[in-house]
C-alpha cells in the first residue's frame, strides 16, 4: 500500500477480532504517533496499551464509572463489554504542559495527530482500527483508574485487531462544500 493509497482508503472497522497485532507491530504503531506534529516538541500525550488482562481491567473500571453515574442495568452490562470489541486498545491521553507559546488546545490538537497517526499505522499493517470517544473519555472515574490526571484529557480509545469481515470501501467524500480558494 503506498501513501497516496493509505490516505484515501483508510476506514474505521467497528468489528475486530483477533489476532490483534503482534508486539513489533504495536510498536511502529506507538512510533507513528510519537510523529505527530507538536509545536514545541513538547510530546504532550501519553499511550496506555491495553490487551489481554488488561481488557479485563478496563471492564471493570468501565462498569465502575457506568455503575457510579446511575446507569440501566443494559448500559452496565454494554459498558463492561466494551473493550471486548477489539483484541488491543490504545488510550491517547494528553499530558499537559505549561508553555509561553503552545496553549493546551494546540497539544490537544498534537494528541489528536497521534491518535489518527496510530490508526493510519494499524491500517498500513493490514489491521482494522476505530477511534472510540464517548462517556468514558470524559469521565474522571476512568481517568483516575487509567492513572490520567483530573487535569488531562482522554483524547480517545483506538479499537484495533483484525478485521472481522470485509468492509467495502466507502466512496470519497465531497470537498465541494468544505474548500475554497483566494
Amino acid at each position: 500500500m503506498n501513501a497516496k493509497e493509505l490516505l484515501l482508503q483508510r476506514q474505521s472497522s467497528p468489528r475486530l477480532i483477533s489476532p490483534a497485532p503482534v508486539a513489533i507491530d504495536i510498536e511502529f504503531i506507538l512510533n507513528a504517533g510519537m510523529r505527530a506534529p507538536d509545536h514545541g516538541s513538547l510530546q504532550p500525550w501519553y499511550f496506555t496499551v491495553i490487551k489481554d488482562q488488561g481488557l479485563d481491567k478496563l471492564s471493570t473500571i468501565f462498569e465502575r464509572a457506568a455503575t457510579q453515574k446511575n446507569f440501566s442495568e443494559e448500559k452496565i452490562l454494554k459498558a463492561k463489554s466494551m473493550p471486548y470489541r477489539a483484541p488491543l486498545i490504545i488510550v491517547i491521553s494528553t499530558q499537559y504542559q505549561d508553555h509561553e507559546k503552545v496553549p493546551k488546545i494546540e497539544q490537544s490538537i498534537a494528541a489528536g495527530c497521534c491518535a489518527h497517526s496510530m490508526q493510519m499505522a494499524a491500517y498500513s499493517l493490514g489491521y482494522g482500527a476505530v477511534w472510540r470517544t464517548g462517556d468514558f473519555s470524559y469521565n474522571d472515574s476512568v481517568k483516575k483508574d487509567l492513572n490520567i490526571t483530573l487535569d488531562n484529557d482522554i483524547i480517545g480509545f483506538i479499537y484495533i485487531g483484525t478485521p472481522a469481515k470485509h468492509i467495502p470501501l466507502k466512496p470519497l467524500k465531497s470537498i465541494e462544500h468544505h474548500a475554497s480558494y483566494l
